[in-house]
């Protein structure tokens, strides 16, 4: 199984959209993209320096448009998973199907100045804490008021709130770990970001989202997410939701991943997974930062992806399980039965209670993929709706 993974802010680097300008038809796209963000994003990519591409305005719709960019090059119709990082995830999911890349752009530029804006209100910041136990870093953070913003796994913690907060850390960090300032305008992913939560929702209730053509995780919980409309209402959350990535890299473990190709700006992540999943693992990486990385990345999905199609032949939806758990089929349903959108296939028993599993597609249940008390993880498989086309 193949993933692609949009990173999120603090992987840009000056000038890493210049060769990419090069490909035919790929500034004419930047420029429409740059109405569309209401900032110049062949500019951005080309000719600004650190300190400018760092403005979270203009940061989230520049990495938003590279991952797009370079996944128009892309087979993504032979790539099983995609999941981004913060505001990668509004290019994971274009590239999932769940809306236009137009669309991910607009609300990137929406995300990125409603989200500066709410920096603007008072003075907050983050730092990254290296190191320590985890539950010790947590409640380091509690005792301060801090949030872990983004929990990344790899030993890797980002704290954020108040400065003052931030400074009595840095004096008093956990146990062997340490504590390094992120240069951020704010408290990304906490409360101190709702007046933009509140702004992004407004303009996210007027999309309509499809659901997602390949499984398609959440920052939220590392969970696969089968229904659009459920991913958008989590994109709006996520900007006062902590980023989970230990949890995304966890179901990419459990799912049995083999290949990762890491959109522009590549890097970050890729070294997150290397460390991360040492033990269990680690997939083939391709990190996909010029076009002289296309043909790595194409060979990659040949090698690890899906089988194309070719022809007039049938299309498979994939259900998916939402949760870790025990997964049990529907009393009676059975393999030929035609499913209904929003029919109830199955429950997850999870920790927390059952987790309903319905069709999110019209047509004939052509295979169980998992069967009565089958342990599973988020994304996995559980059953093929078929249907012609």
């Amino acid at each position: 199984m193949l993933a692609v993974l949009s990173p999120g802010q603090g992987s840009q680097k000056p000038g890493f959209l210049t060769p990419w300008l090069d490909l035919t038809g790929a500034e004419a796209r930047l420029r429409w993209w740059s109405a569309l963000a209401g900032v110049d994003l062949v500019r951005l990519g080309t000719a600004a320096d650190a300190d400018e591409i760092k403005d979270t305005a203009r940061t989230q719709p520049l990495l938003v448009a590279a991952a797009l960019l370079a996944g128009e090059h892309l087979p993504m119709h032979d790539v099983a998973l995609t999941v981004g990082h913060s505001v990668g995830e509004l290019g994971a999911a274009a590239l999932a199907g769940v809306f236009p890349a137009e669309t991910a752009i607009t609300l990137a530029g929406v995300r990125g100045r409603e989200m500066a804006a709410a920096c603007a209100l008072e003075p907050t910041g983050m730092v990254a804490v290296l190191g320590g136990n985890t539950e010790e870093v947590l409640a380091a953070l509690d005792s301060h008021g801090l949030e872990p913003a983004n929990r990344n796994g790899a030993g890797q913690i980002v704290a954020a709130g108040s400065l003052a907060a931030l400074d009595k850390l840095a004096a008093e960090p956990p146990a062997k770990a340490r504590v390094v300032r992120l240069k951020v305008a704010g408290a990304f992913h906490t409360p101190y970001m709702a007046p933009a939560e509140a702004a992004l929702g407004a303009v996210a209730a007027g999309i309509t989202p499809a659901d997602p053509a390949r499984i398609l995780l959440s920052d939220l919980d590392g969970a696969a997410v089968s229904h659009g409309r459920e991913m958008v209402q989590r994109l709006v959350r996520q900007v006062t939701s902590p980023v989970r990535w230990d949890l995304c890299m966890r179901t990419l473990a459990d799912l049995g991943v083999t290949g990762v190709i890491e959109l522009p700006p590549a890097g970050t992540l890729a070294g997150l997974i290397k460390r991360e999943l040492k033990e269990s693992g680690v997939p083939e990486i391709v990190t996909l930062n010029t076009p002289d990385d296309l043909p790595a990345a194409r060979d990659l999905i040949a090698r690890h992806g899906m089988a194309p199609s070719h022809g007039p032949t049938m299309r498979f939806r994939v259900v998916v399980s939402p949760s870790v758990g025990t997964f049990t089929p529907a009393e009676g349903l059975a393999e030929g039965e035609t499913l209904k959108v929003g029919q109830v296939i199955g429950h997850v028993a999870t920790r927390q209670g059952p987790v309903e599993v319905t069709a999110h597609d019209s047509g004939p249940l052509t295979e169980w993929l998992a069967h009565h008390n089958a342990p599973v993880a988020p994304g996995q498989p559980l059953a093929r709706i078929g249907g012609q086309h």
